[in-house]
């Protein structure tokens, strides 16, 4: 059966919020300044929740904010008085995996909708139906379910439970993300919002006999990364999960920029409208998908478990690098008077050939004429990050137009 999809796109800010809704998405997920599992990420005060909140429901965008820690006893306070801080902004929904946080949702702010996240190892119908008959309106899938599994979890659970899957994105070696690593080697808690993602470190083996003689598993001569996962990417597999009976596709990285958010929701977005105005045109656009969802950072592409259990193929033994083809230089905000104010967040030059890339899919080279500061000082170039400026295009942009330079992959 073919539901009509949601497409979910992370953001770690007010700004890429507004960039995930302009460049496509149906919903956002955020996280506040406590309870997710981005510590690390920028994540959002109560002022800049509520006011993205209002800026998605213009633009007819929902907002779910993530609460998807495994609660200790002493966050249960913390997590009563947070959900009553969020009944007053209105979120569309609440991730959750712990069953003593959802039952503090549904006390505090009933009229909110929650949803069960992926931490809660969802990986079968019996799981999904526990939580409806408790109150849940969504279920997020493990992300070690394939197509068929997720195809007679569908056949076994209410029409109106749905279902959500992460399609894009970093890939957690461990189960459904729950990970200790992190807390063993450096007290920092994945399952608390701290990972310190270890899972990216490279590792070598220490025979008991020998301490401190370190033997490097050979993958090159830089060793190996043994728990390197590949990035998942199902941008060639839209029928498939359309046809799944998925209700959200969800993207994974809330700790990124608003280039990688524009370049993932602009893709997806464009290859699900294309195959349900029609399949032919889907199979025509490929390329450009392709293209398209390479100029951000990424690991290299898999499938993961929707087709099969991962091999050795899907992991990257050589190196914990992201491949990178665009450099982010920032975000356009008002335009006046032919000048672009802009949050620099990378260098560039007068002079310099960059790309305007727009919401519609189109990506224009433009020449930078001219870079002035908040003074009104002409600049040679933005060499500060974060610097605010004024630049003037040889061809206009518009507001939330993203600007960023090619680059050689690294």
């Amino acid at each position: 059966m073919r539901r009509h999809p949601e497409l979910l796109i992370p953001a770690s800010s007010l700004e890429v919020l507004k960039t995930a809704v302009i460049f496509g998405a149906d919903a956002v997920y955020i996280g506040g300044e406590a309870f997710g599992l981005r510590a690390k990420a920028k994540n959002f005060s109560m002022e800049d929740m509520k006011e993205g909140i209002i800026f998605a429901h213009e633009h007819d965008v929902k907002v779910y904010v993530t609460a998807n820690i495994l609660a200790h006893n002493g966050d249960l306070k913390g997590v009563r008085e947070y959900f009553t801080e969020l009944k007053k902004i209105k979120p569309d929904a609440l991730i959750i995996a712990d069953p003593g946080v959802f039952d503090i949702a549904k006390e505090i702010c009933p009229e909110i909708e929650r949803h069960i996240s992926t931490q809660a190892n969802n990986t079968n119908y019996g799981t999904y139906n526990f939580w409806y008959r408790q109150g849940a309106s969504r279920v997020v899938s493990a992300r070690e379910l394939s197509m068929a599994e997720l195809k007679e979890l569908r056949a076994n659970i209410p029409e109106d439970l749905e279902i959500e899957t992460f399609v894009h994105g970093a890939m957690c070696i461990s189960y459904s993300g729950r990970c200790l690593l992190s807390n063993y080697f450096t007290g920092r808690d994945a399952n608390r919002g701290a990972c310190t993602h270890p899972c990216r470190w490279k590792y070598a083996v220490v025979e008991e006999t020998r301490p401190g003689e370190y033997m490097p598993v050979y993958e090159n001569e830089r060793g190996t990364y043994i728990f390197n996962s590949k990035d998942l990417c199902m941008i060639e597999h839209i029928p498939e999960l359309l046809e799944s009976g998925i209700d959200s596709l969800k993207i994974e990285g809330r700790m990124k920029t608003a280039l990688y958010v524009a370049t993932v929701a602009r893709t997806y977005r464009k290859a699900i409208d294309d195959y349900q105005r029609d399949p032919k045109l889907y199979e025509e656009h490929m390329p450009w998908y392709l293209e398209q969802i390479s100029n951000c950072t990424y690991r290299q592409f898999t499938t993961g478990f929707f087709f099969g259990k991962p091999d050795e193929t899907t992991q990257i033994y050589d190196s914990n690098t992201y491949v990178r083809e665009y450099t982010y230089l920032g975000i356009v905000g008002e335009v006046k008077d032919g000048l672009c104010r802009i949050e620099q967040r990378n260098k560039f030059s007068v002079g310099e050939t960059i790309e305007v890339m727009k919401p519609n899919g189109d990506n224009l080279e433009v020449e930078v004429l001219s870079i002035v500061d908040e003074e009104g000082v002409q600049q040679i170039s933005a060499p500060h990050p974060q610097q605010v400026l004024y630049v003037e295009l040889s061809v206009p942009a518009q507001q939330y137009d993203i600007l960023r330079r090619a680059e050689e992959s690294i």
